[in-house]
């Protein structure tokens, strides 16, 4: 018998390498493919779709109050208007996370999107249903904004509904001392996006059963930390920023919200007065 020679292949376990690295790049690219799905997917959520839900949901509430009030008639009382519970005040301000939106406080601390500063001495507290149920309009007419108000800045049961939360132990509408509201500015309905347009002299409307109150834009503060309490005071002035703010006794209203958009860094305030 003749003996076999062997067969010597160059190269044959270069080639074996070079596939196993091209099956290992593709996997990893498979992988990176579908956590960049799962990421657009997951801001597509957030960005968009919480908006339709919330801002839905804030036209339906707005209508059902419209609806609820229609045979009501103007009084000098604020009617179903929910006292503050001075137990909820924090004296710390509420971070909104998402930039929309907004400080850090008690209830809300782990979850407000939206400022949350502290609060001013209040009167009796609500049932707890109330203070989550909106029982106010806010209107903005130069931003065609319309957007129903509840008790509280907790996330979860206010800011993420597309509503304006009411600090707790600030003042009601229409009342002397500070109406201070907070609202997301991205994501949830972001009803407070664009309150950075706001100007001096701009009319900003809250409506409560059976009355109607007229503030007028007086003073704007585009920065401040999240820890400014005295932007919601009852005689709102800044602590951070001393020359912004106001120094008499009045009836004011205070709109905060995060900046800039998409973070949570600072806080936008807006300042308006009672029209006389």
């Amino acid at each position: 018998m003749r003996d076999r020679i062997p067969v010597v292949v160059h190269g044959s376990g270069r080639r074996v390498r070079r596939a196993g690295l091209a099956g290992v790049l593709w996997a990893c690219a498979e992988v990176i493919t579908t956590v960049g799905v799962v990421v657009a997917l997951l801001v597509v959520h957030q960005v968009w779709w919480t908006n339709r839900q919330a801002a839905a949901a804030a036209r339906e509430q707005v209508q059902a109050l419209e609806s609820e009030w229609g045979g009501s008639s103007p009084s000098s009382s604020v009617e179903g208007v929910p006292s503050a519970d001075p137990s909820d005040a924090s004296g710390v301000p509420a971070g909104e996370g998402r930039g929309g939106g907004s400080p850090s406080s008690s209830s809300s601390s782990s979850s407000s999107s939206a400022p949350s500063l502290p609060s001013a001495p209040a009167a009796r507290p609500p049932a707890a249903a109330a203070q989550e149920r909106a029982y106010a309009v806010l209107r903005i007419p130069r931003l065609g904004l319309v957007v129903p108000v509840a008790q509280g800045v907790d996330k979860r049961s206010v800011l993420d509904k597309g509503y304006a939360g009411q600090y707790p132990g600030t003042a009601r509408p229409g009342e002397r001392g500070n109406f201070a509201l907070a609202g997301h500015r991205n994501t949830h309905g972001e009803p407070f996006r664009y309150i950075n347009r706001l100007r001096e002299g701009d009319r900003l409307i809250v409506d409560v059963k059976g009355r109607r109150y007229t503030y007028v834009v007086g003073k704007v503060l585009d920065e401040t930390t999240e820890r400014d309490t005295g932007v919601i005071a009852p005689v709102p002035r800044s602590v951070v920023k001393p020359d912004h703010g106001y120094s008499e006794p009045g009836a004011y209203i205070t709109l905060t919200t995060c900046t800039p958009e998409y973070t949570s860094k600072y806080r936008l305030v807006v300042w308006g007065t009672l029209a006389s």
